[in-house]
């Protein structure tokens, strides 16, 4: 998506509510479809199947909403932000809301070679908010935390702990955790690390997810964390921050 002579675009958005069930390759419809309707200059591939120069960060689970996505696009042309954001987000589905914007720097590595932090807030079910905080110390507290995973179709055993980079309980009336995972070697689900409670707590409490909500999305670079809008700016860049 990286072309010599487009003009890429940074933004990011946010899923709520009902529209938390539509799949990922539903959402990317559903930004082409508001690109197109809000008369966004897309760039295209060339070939004999064109399509838009558009690319996305990780990609969200089905179920859950998410404070914090993001995707790329190439335009043909300088484009007003103020203008087709609002536009861009009254085309898109109820739910989904454009938030930020800001013009990206030519050749600027993609969300998914940068991204390397995801940070979740995981409502829980099946134990009750005191004994939350117990079992996270558990799990913190173990060099080691085996659980059965289910990677193209086989289950494996894999060792969790040196991907929950952070783990805490906000609200110590709520059954709930906050979580930071890591994106390498390979993306820890949520699924997986509540099985990591699960196998901590043994048969005390069954932990489940209740509701889950991405939270954050992290680029890190020199021992820092990064918000993706605030690297890769073109130098002449303002930001465009927009009502959710």
């Amino acid at each position: 998506m990286r072309g010599d002579t487009g003009h890429p675009v940074r933004l990011r958005f946010s899923k709520r509510g009902p529209v938390r069930f539509i799949s990922h390759r539903d959402v990317a419809r559903a930004f082409e479809r508001a690109f197109r309707v809000a008369e966004v200059p897309l760039a295209f591939t060339a070939g004999f199947s064109p399509h838009p120069k558009i690319s996305f960060g990780p990609a969200l689970a089905v179920g859950y909403e998410s404070d914090a996505e993001y995707l790329d696009l190439e335009c043909t042309e300088e484009v007003d932000e103020t203008r087709w954001t609002a536009e861009v987000t009254a085309a898109l589905p109820e739910g989904i809301a454009v938030t930020r914007v800001a013009p990206l720097a030519d050749r600027a590595p993609s969300l998914q070679e940068e991204i390397s932090v995801l940070a979740y807030e995981v409502v829980l079910g099946g134990i009750p908010a005191d004994a939350v905080g117990p079992v996270v110390a558990d799990l913190l507290g173990r060099a080691s935390v085996e659980v059965t995973v289910s990677r193209k179709g086989e289950a494996r055993i894999d060792d969790i702990r040196p991907s929950v980079l952070a783990l805490h309980q906000p609200r110590p009336y709520e059954a709930c955790v906050v979580v930071e995972v890591a994106t390498r070697p390979r993306t820890l689900r949520v699924v997986d690390v509540v099985h990591g409670l699960r196998a901590v707590a043994g048969d005390a409490w069954p932990i489940e997810e209740s509701r889950v909500r991405r939270t954050y999305q992290w680029i890190e670079r020199g021992g820092a964390r990064h918000e993706p809008l605030d690297v890769d700016r073109r130098s002449d860049a303002r930001t465009l921050e927009a009502c959710a």
